[in-house]
């Protein structure tokens, strides 16, 4: 735990800010239990009323879920996660994959201006590996595998404000490529011209790679319930 002592003058707004710290850097990840609150006023050096007023804070801004007896959860990495988990819930599969459309098309196209050599290493890295997983057939493990080859695209524009939005947007991308990923035997999208343009430095092919990349998914997508898949508004 990297927790430090809180020496600003607003205790409450310091507590906040470690506790906001712990979670976006994944210590605490969506779903964890966090530690007690005597465990957190020891740890930080403050006092339980402290605590519990910054744990209240979390909670009222969606980013913590206190359960009475049970202890306080881990809801969302920021508000701006809690709104869109909040939002996706309600949402059709095929207006999420429009949306992830239009962040990946751009995301190519910054990556191809952006990247660096290691960016392009560990793009081609996540290719090879979604591609080893899409010829095992394991489709949990392809819809892992799928969604960290585009989070690493995203992550190669090295813009900050995408790369959160994106991840905030990867439980309903989770499900998306999974309703995608369920006739796989019938339609294995190709994203080497993805990984290529960007590693050319091509900007204008990158874009067309991924937008001719989601184009079929959304084909395969709107196959799956004429084939016995799932509906549009249900999960994988």
């Amino acid at each position: 735990m990297t927790l430090r002592t809180a020496r600003r003058s607003s205790l409450v707004d310091q507590v906040i800010d470690q506790l906001r710290s712990e979670i976006t850097a994944g210590v605490w990840p969506v779903g964890a239990k966090i530690p007690p609150e005597p465990v957190l006023s020891e740890t930080l050096g403050v006092g339980r009323n402290t605590v519990r007023e910054a744990v209240r804070a979390l909670t009222h801004a969606g980013i913590l879920d206190s359960r009475q007896g049970d202890g306080t959860y881990v809801r969302a990495t920021s508000e701006l996660s809690s709104a869109v988990r909040r939002r996706l819930e309600t949402a059709e599969l095929i207006e999420i994959l429009e949306v992830r459309r239009g962040l990946e098309v751009e995301a190519a196209r910054l990556a191809a201006r952006r990247r660096t050599a290691s960016d392009v290493a560990a793009i081609a890295e996540a290719l090879e590996h979604r591609n080893a997983v899409l010829a095992e057939g394991d489709r949990t493990a392809f819809v892992e595998a799928d969604l960290a080859f585009h989070i690493t695209v995203v992550e190669a524009t090295h813009n900050q404000v995408l790369t959160d939005l994106y991840h905030d947007f990867s439980a309903a991308l989770r499900a998306s490529i999974g309703a995608a990923g369920a006739l796989l035997e019938h339609a294995a999208v190709p994203h080497a011209p993805i990984a290529a343009a960007i590693e050319a430095g091509d900007a204008t092919a990158a874009a067309l790679a991924t937008h001719a990349c989601l184009d079929q998914i959304i084909v395969v997508f709107n196959s799956i319930p004429a084939q016995g898949g799932f509906p549009s508004n249900s999960p994988p």
